[in-house]
Formats: structure tokens, sequence, C-alpha cells
């Protein structure tokens, strides 16, 4: 019976023993993540000449480079196909996506039929197989926040590869890189942004697979992520509490919220927001601002007639202006609180 008594003391004793190990690799992770260390730049070395370093840095400070930036269901395969028809550009459609289009094998021939006046995806990738020993799928659902000081050589190489290999300018249209930016103004200083965005509540239209399934009275029951939603919200949470599910059951709260937060740091980073809703209603005149920022002749009118309106205003099918304004004023409440930092 001692025996066995002091067996259960003696395993209590190393289970306390793992938990206080565990909790101090946590402190010690917390205080080195936390460490702020002195500000130093690699200066060259008398013994090492990076031979490789010009090259890298002659493709990075490439004055022609256009990234895009845009949320699902924001008409960016629209904007990437102007780009596609003018002739001119190599506009790389979705870099980071999972179909990995420069794989012949694994990215498939379906196109999604929302997507007017698009027969693949992929064309610009042809001959770019080695684009797969740098790429990581990562990159879809985690490290979503990087700031000028992130580190990811191979997200760099992935994105310079790309660009040295454009027979023609460098357009790169990207879905994953709206909280991302200040990474790629850090790495790409004298590339061109172009944010795109759309109207929350016909976005959010468009985000749902199936709309009467998960309607506007059942959709904290039913809601189902088709484009990433909660993916994006789980890696994002530890920078703004508001994306946690714990403290934003309802979906449509925790849309609006990542739908801001990307607006707004689409807006403090790039070099021009464009509003979809107003290429929609003004197309020869928004084309015309996009291409002047890019000194990009272009013509116009026939630029103008690849666009195909949606119907306007879909939301108001789904649910009534109150129902909306109901959601987006509790979240632009806790938005200020956690966000506006004067007194």
């Amino acid at each position: 019976m001692k025996a066995k008594i002091k067996k259960k003391i003696i395993n209590l004793f190393n289970q306390l023993l793992r938990v206080h190990e565990s909790q101090q690799e946590i402190n010690n992770n917390i205080i080195n993540a936390t460490l702020d260390t002195p500000k130093i730049n690699n200066t060259s070395s008398p013994y090492f000449v990076n031979k490789s370093l010009d090259a890298e840095k002659q493709h990075s400070s490439r004055e022609d480079i256009v990234f895009i930036t845009s949320r699902f269901r924001s008409g960016s395969t629209l904007l990437w196909n102007l780009f596609r028809e003018t002739g001119i550009c190599t506009s790389y459609y979705e870099p980071f996506n999972e179909r990995r289009w420069f794989d012949k094998n694994f990215r498939g021939d379906n196109v999604d039929v929302s997507h007017r006046g698009v027969n693949d995806y992929w064309a610009e990738y042809e001959n770019l197989a080695e684009l797969g020993e740098l790429y990581s799928e990562s990159w879809i659902h985690s490290k979503l926040m990087m700031t000028d000081t992130s580190w990811d050589p191979k997200m760099r190489e992935y994105i310079l590869q790309l660009i040295s290999k454009s027979a023609k300018r460098p357009v790169l249209q990207f879905n994953r890189v709206d909280f991302r930016l200040s990474w790629l103004i850090k790495n790409f200083p004298k590339a061109k942004i172009l944010h795109l965005y759309r109207h929350p509540r016909d976005q959010w239209c468009s985000f749902l697979t199936d709309s009467k399934l998960m309607n506007k009275d059942d959709i904290e029951h039913t809601y189902q992520d088709a484009f990433y939603l909660d993916v994006w919200c789980r890696d994002l949470a530890k920078y703004y509490p508001v994306l946690d599910i714990l403290n934003t059951p309802h979906p449509y709260q925790r849309f609006y919220y990542l739908w801001k937060l990307s607006y707004l740091h689409g807006v403090k980073f790039s070099n021009l927001s464009i509003s979809y809703d107003n290429l929609m209603e003004n197309p020869n005149q928004e084309i015309n601002n996009i291409f002047s920022l890019l000194n990009i002749d272009v013509d116009t009118t026939k630029l103008s007639s690849i666009i195909q309106a949606p119907s306007p205003q879909r939301w108001k099918k789904y649910a009534d202006d109150p129902w909306f304004s109901h959601h987006e004023n509790i979240c632009e409440h806790n938005l200020s609180l956690m966000l506006d930092n004067s007194d």
C-alpha cells in the first residue's frame, strides 16, 4: 500500500515538474519574442563578397512591379484580367494559391464560372515548375501578419523568381497579402501597390455558398467557411482579439472586422485604393485612374468592355439595413476602442 502511495506521489511530482518546465519554456519563449535586439545593419565583410546580391537588388528595386491586394470575392480576378488583356503585362493570378499554378499535375483545369471572360489562371506560370522548390502552402493560413521586420526568405525568393521570369511588366495579384503589405514594401521598395475593396455587404453575400442555408436568422449555427474567414481569424486573433470566435461568435461580425482591418491596412500601405463598386459604375474613369498612375497607355474603352457588372446591392435580398447596421455598429464601436489611441 505504501509503495503504491509512494509511486503516486512520485508520478504527481513528475507531472508538476513537467508543468513547471513547460511553463518555464513558455516564459522563455515570451521573453525571447519580446526582446529588443540592438539595431545593426549587415555592412560589407572584409572577407566575403556576395556576387548574387546585386542581381537580387536589381530585381527587387525594379520600378515597374505592380502588386494587387484584395480580399476574396472583391473583384480581384477582374482587375487581374484587365492587366492581362493589356498585352504588355505578365499578370500572375494568386501566386500563393494552393492549386499551385506552376504544377500541371496539381492545379487541375477548372475555372470558377463567376469569373467571366477567364479561361485559365495559369498561362503565365507555364515552364515555371522550379517554383515548387520555394512554394509553401503555409503561406495561405499562417504568418498572415508580416511587418517590415518579418523574415521569410523563401517567400521573397518566390516572388523574385516570378518577377525575374516575367517577359513583360510584372503584375502580381494577391488575395493573401492584406496584412503583409509593409513587408512587401520593405522587400520591393519601388513597387506600386493597388488596393481593391468592395462594399462589405455585397462581398458577404458573395462569400456565402448557400444563402438559403446560411440565412440571416440561422447564420450563427449554419455558417460554412468557404473563403478562409475562420482560417484568417484564427491566425490574426493574436493581433486583433475581436477576430477570436470566442469574443465574436457571430460570423458576419467576424467578417466585418476582417473586412475593415483589411481595408485600413490597404489604405495605409497602398499607392491607390480602388472601389470595386466605382469600377462597376464608372469603368472608363476608374481604369484611366489606375493605368495613369502606372504610366501605362491603354485603350480604356476596350478594357471597359470586359467588365460585366453584377446585380447591384445584392445584400438587400439577404437582410434589411437594420440587420446589417446593428452588427456593423457593434463592430465599429469595438474597433474604435481597440485601435484609437487618442485621449
